[in-house]
């Protein structure tokens, strides 16, 4: 049975989106980033987020990955 996509985190501006999908990409773990389109046409947060999903199998990993990710720049801040 395949595993579903599942959203594990939404970004107003699709430049964090595409890093956070880098940063996954660097730790092994594939994603996908949804209603990147939109958000370019529309630059408005409530209009239009970018999902950022992951295989259902991965989304823990994932968003402990973001989290740490999140930590450190606070840290650096």
């Amino acid at each position: 049975m395949a595993d579903k996509l599942v959203t594990i985190a939404q970004f107003a501006d699709y430049i964090e989106a595409e890093m956070a999908k880098q940063l996954l990409a660097d730790c092994g773990i594939e994603s996908v980033a949804t209603g990147e389109n939109a958000a370019n046409l529309y630059p408005i947060s409530a209009v239009a987020a970018i999902d950022l999903q992951v295989l259902e199998k991965d989304a823990k990993r994932a968003r402990e990955i973001l989290e740490s990710q999140e930590s450190h720049e606070r840290q650096d801040q």
